[in-house]
């Protein structure tokens, strides 16, 4: 956190730059650099110093990823994103980047599929109810008759276990 002493150190500063007449001596003073500004700088610039050769004879980028061997899992992947058409036009190394656009489409396909998979049941869910609210069935009525079956059941068996304690 900024103190006071060096709020007024800052404003002691600016006043000074102000006073020593105009923006050429405050660059000098910054060491040619405008701070806080975002303007380009007027004048001569510096230009950027070379950038050293790069031999010709470099056989591979340094960014480039070396070859991959694909898995079986990984050639049926690049079979069903359509990248070949039988996995023995595969290669023996393919590129990461290959691989990973293979996976991400094979993925997006999954989606859209689990997509259509949910959309075709709620369709389906939705023809049932039609067809048990045409046939008069509802869950509330099958829910009364499971539990009077599973009552009129309890009775039994408690009539059961009375004649049992009866007879012995």
């Amino acid at each position: 956190p900024a103190t006071r002493s060096s709020w007024s150190a800052l404003g002691q500063w600016c006043r000074q730059v102000g006073q020593m007449g105009g923006r050429s001596r405050a660059l000098a003073e910054l060491g040619g650099q405008r701070r806080m500004c975002s303007k380009p700088q007027t004048g001569n610039p510096e230009p950027p110093p070379a950038a050293p050769a790069v031999p010709a004879h470099d056989p591979r980028p340094a960014f480039k990823l070396p070859g991959y061997r694909p898995s079986p899992m990984d050639r049926r992947i690049l079979v069903w994103s359509g990248r070949f058409k039988t996995p023995d036009q595969i290669p023996e190394l393919v590129s990461f980047e290959m691989l990973d656009a293979a996976r991400n489409r094979v993925r997006v396909k999954a989606c859209y599929g689990m997509m259509i998979a949910t959309i075709a049941a709620c369709l389906l869910t939705v023809i049932l109810g039609k067809r048990a609210a045409g046939r008069h069935e509802s869950l509330t009525a099958q829910n009364m008759e499971k539990k009077a079956r599973w009552r009129q059941e309890a009775k039994m068996e408690r009539e059961e276990a009375a004649a049992v304690e009866k007879t012995s």
